[in-house]
């Protein structure tokens, strides 16, 4: 059988960077698999593709409904969902943009993260920063009105800093409270003397320029391209095919 396709969702956003961030995460997870990003797998190598649940498209009904072989037989396909957290549109959207594609064969994996394998990028994008130990830091995430999603950012929080020995502090960019100017300015009056915003957000976009206008001393980098990041999507991949071999074996 043909190997099963990945398809890689994001959120979608209208930075450029961002955009050709999820390119590259995309062909870094292709060439980790040993796959392709422009044409059908093989029995060995898999089709990566790309698709966004928000701003731009493809949207992964699309995607789905365009995975075939030459010769016109779906491909079967993997979903892995691109995001930090768990919320409405892991629940919600992608399932019902597969439902919606009528792809006979598509297994959707767990999302990213939490991860340990996060809180060591971003415990890297924080020294990159300048964050040395003493200095607060504020663990900043998109935020969701879903319960699930909030839950999913204290445990990766948590992960944090268990990873930096020291406690961090929880705020959101768009959805829920408190939000991260006042998180910096509630450290700041308290007595610290210089304070990191640790970004927990895949992408650059609107939300991480809005962390760098929060106040801060410093603000990390997005997670981004990093090799545990592209082994952590390869290996949610590679669970779910081997997963659909056994089961097509039955």
């Amino acid at each position: 059988m043909t190997a099963p396709a990945l398809v890689l969702v994001a959120h979608g956003t209208r930075s450029t960077k961002g955009v050709q961030m999820i390119a590259a995460l995309a062909e870094a997870v292709a060439k980790e698999l040993g796959a392709g990003v422009s044409g059908p797998g093989t029995e060995e190598s898999p089709w990566v593709r790309t698709a966004f649940v928000d701003v731009l498209g493809p949207s992964p009904a699309e995607v789905l409904r365009d995975l075939a072989t030459p010769t016109g037989d779906s491909v079967p396909a993997v979903v892995v969902p691109a995001f930090l957290a768990s919320g409405y549109h892991v629940y919600q959207d992608v399932p019902r943009e597969v439902s919606e594609s009528a792809h006979p064969a598509t297994v959707v994996t767990p999302a990213m993260g939490p991860d340990p394998a996060l809180a060591r990028i971003m415990k890297l994008r924080l020294r990159a920063a300048g964050w040395t130990p003493g200095d607060a830091v504020v663990f900043a995430a998109a935020g969701s009105s879903d319960a699930r999603a909030r839950q999913d950012v204290r445990r990766a929080a948590a992960l944090l800093a268990e990873r930096l020995g020291t406690g961090v502090r929880i705020a959101y960019v768009a959805t829920g409270a408190p939000r991260v100017p006042e998180v910096v300015a509630e450290l700041r009056a308290a007595g610290a003397r210089r304070v990191f915003v640790a970004s927990y957000l895949l992408a650059h976009g609107l939300f991480q320029q809005r962390l760098h206008e929060a106040g801060a001393d410093g603000v990390a980098e997005p997670i981004g391209v990093h090799p545990a990041v592209v082994r952590l999507i390869a290996d949610r991949y590679r669970v779910a095919a081997q997963e659909m071999v056994r089961a097509r074996a039955r």
